[in-house]
């Protein structure tokens, strides 16, 4: 039987495609009835708009919840990379110090401070009431209010730069300070500011305002080493920080943004310039009345100045100070400077150098003044500005003493049993090659050795050295007497070819103006350290020169001063016994000479002028500027 091939319905003529069947709710085979009209539309098609805002909502609530997530996992990461080298604030607040070295004049006056020097600690209840308002007004005047940053200030700063054109103001908070100047470098990085507002807000939310106001007084660097109000007070005033007066205090406030600057050590002119900015800062802060402010801006006045040449003294005591200071201790030092005479020196170094000395090419000059009988150092000038050249040409410049070198060839020409009055030939000589000649042209005959030395005869000098054991014998007495630098082992040392100090010829000198005993130079009278006094060690002294042959070069030197050489060193009343020396194509002029040698009070001067590069200088001798200064200082300290 033949049967038709079956079609599906759906190809079927007039076939009409059933409807869908209804979409039922995954609810609705629950076992309640659901009523028809609560079950929800059909879910939308791909085409559908709803279903695509749904997705892209969902898809921003994911992507934000995964930012957050990796957002906060990354600021995470960053503080942990900032707060990796972050010191530990607690011990940062006890941070080690240099041990502090201050030096005073015999007068107890001040001269120079070295290290940190830290005062005592200061609550604010300890302190005049202008000063934490002054520190308030001038560096942070909201600092009663803000969280530690200051928005207001960091905005008010950036926009007074903008306008200058250059970072001129800045706009960190006293708690800024603190975090900055106790924990961190100056370094200006990213990663240092970071740091700097993570301990900001560390110290905001471990201290008061008033114990952080304290810390920022008790630890700022105010300059000249002075760390916190109290060593400020000290340093510049003489007095604690307790007994501060409104204009001293407004001093104070105004150091910490220039304390090099600001200082009333080194520019009181600044220094009282800024207390004014203080002052008016504070009458508008609203803390101190116009009129208070105009009375204490009247009454800045700071002491004088101290000298600049101290400085060269300073150093060098502060290096001798360092073997007697216990290490770690603060110490004070009594030393042997006198304020007086220091000032004298300088003064009248500076006077000969700008006037006589600028018109003969003379640019620098060295000045010592020494006790004799015990080696304290009054006064020491190493140049004309510290300032501007701190090299100490009183104690590290080495430079031909020319005659003043005859010291040596004399003492040893008695040493070997020559006397004052015995005579030797002022004549031509040759040695070897070289044919010495006198700075005078001619020739005197037979002369005195005491009229040799009295005339700085050159070719006396080198027979009396070839007479008492040539050279080394000279060279001995030399070293015996102090000289430690190498000494040419022939006959032109007879003229001062050697390179010595200016300080290390004013010790041998010394030996010969005392009586004979050895002279250390000294530099300290006493130090105290951490409260307690140091017992300091006593030179050794020995005899170097007999008391006889010291007799004889006092009275031969003196004949240098009275009918020699060093006429213009003479003061009348007085015996002046010292030497000349000119080194050839006068490029070094010296003279050390004594005021009442062997004499209690007995005060030698040692002086040297030249310049730093060995330039000619126009015909200056020994006997003319050198014994003029001698001259000059001696009047004023007599």
């Amino acid at each position: 039987m033949y049967r038709a091939p079956q079609i599906p319905p759906d190809q079927r003529r007039g076939y009409v495609p059933a409807p869908p069947p209804a979409y039922v709710h995954p609810d609705a085979y629950d076992d309640e009835y659901v009523d028809e009209e609560e079950v929800p539309p059909p879910p939308p098609g791909p085409a559908g708009r709803p279903r695509r805002k749904r997705a892209w909502g969902w898809r921003l609530f994911r992507w934000g919840i995964i930012l957050a997530v990796w957002g906060a996992i990354g600021f995470g990461v960053m503080l942990t990379y900032f707060a990796s080298d972050l010191p530990r604030p607690e011990a940062a607040l006890d941070a080690a110090r240099r041990p502090s070295l201050s030096l005073t004049d015999t007068q107890g006056r001040n001269i120079a401070t070295y290290g940190d020097v830290v005062g005592e600690p200061m609550r604010l209840s300890d302190l005049p009431e202008w000063l934490p308002k002054a520190a308030v007004s001038v560096e942070d005047r909201r600092f009663w209010t803000h969280p530690g940053i200051d928005p207001q200030g960091i905005a008010r700063a950036m926009y007074v730069n903008l306008m200058r054109g250059r970072v001129s103001q800045g706009g960190s908070t006293i708690t800024q300070q603190v975090a900055k100047n106790l924990f961190l470098t100056n370094a200006r990085t990213f990663k240092r500011k970071i740091q700097e507002v993570m301990l900001t807000f560390w110290l905001e939310s471990h201290f008061t305002k008033q114990e952080i106001l304290e810390i920022w007084l008790n630890r700022i660097y105010l300059g000249a080493g002075a760390w916190g109000v109290d060593a400020a007070a000290h340093t510049y005033f003489g007095i604690s920080a307790r007994d501060l007066n409104l204009w001293q205090c407004a001093v104070i406030a105004g150091l910490p943004r220039a304390p090099s600057r600001f200082s009333p050590r080194f520019d009181p002119q600044a220094a009282a310039a800024r207390a004014r900015q203080v002052l008016a800062a504070m009458v508008e802060n609203g803390v101190l009345s116009e009129q208070d402010a105009n009375v204490a801006s009247a009454s800045i006045v700071f002491p004088p100045r101290q000298a600049n040449g101290a400085g060269y003294f300073a150093d060098w005591a502060a290096d001798r100070a360092q073997a007697a200071v216990p290490v770690g201790e603060d110490a004070t030092v009594k030393t042997t400077l006198d304020g007086h005479m220091q000032a004298i020196a300088e003064a009248k170094l500076a006077a000969v150098l700008d006037g006589p000395g600028l018109a003969a090419n003379v640019t620098q000059g060295a000045v010592v003044v020494l006790d004799p009988a015990t080696g304290a150092v009054r006064a020491m000038v190493g140049g004309r500005d510290y300032k501007a050249s701190p090299y100490n040409r009183a104690v590290v410049a080495r430079r031909q003493p020319g005659s003043s070198f005859k010291l040596f060839v004399w003492l040893n020409a008695l040493e070997h049993g020559m006397k004052p009055d015995d005579t030797v030939s002022d004549g031509p000589i040759r040695v070897g090659n070289w044919a010495p000649h006198n700075f005078e042209p001619g020739f005197h005959g037979q002369v005195t050795l005491e009229d040799g030395l009295a005339e700085s005869m050159n070719t006396v000098s080198v027979r009396l050295l070839l007479m008492a054991g040539g050279p080394k014998s000279v060279i001995a007495v030399a070293n015996r007497l102090g000289i430690t630098d190498p000494i040419p082992n022939n006959a032109t040392i007879a003229l001062g070819t050697a390179d010595v100090g200016v300080l290390e010829m004013a010790t041998c000198y010394a030996e010969v103006f005392n009586g004979g005993m050895r002279v250390v130079p000294r530099a300290l009278e006493g130090v105290v350290a951490d409260g307690k006094q140091v017992v300091l060690p006593e030179p050794e002294l020995w005899r170097v020169v007999d008391p006889l042959e010291s007799r004889e070069m006092i009275q031969m030197f003196a004949a240098v001063v009275s009918h020699g050489t060093a006429r213009a060193a003479n003061i009348p009343g007085h015996v002046v016994a010292g030497k000349t020396g000119t080194t050839s194509d006068f490029r070094d002029a010296w003279f050390i000479g004594a005021i009442d040698p062997g004499q209690p009070g007995s005060l030698e001067i040692a002086v040297w002028m030249g310049n730093d590069d060995g330039k000619l200088t126009k015909d200056v001798t020994g006997g003319s500027l050198p014994a003029k200064l001698f001259h000059d200082i001696a009047m004023e300290v007599r």
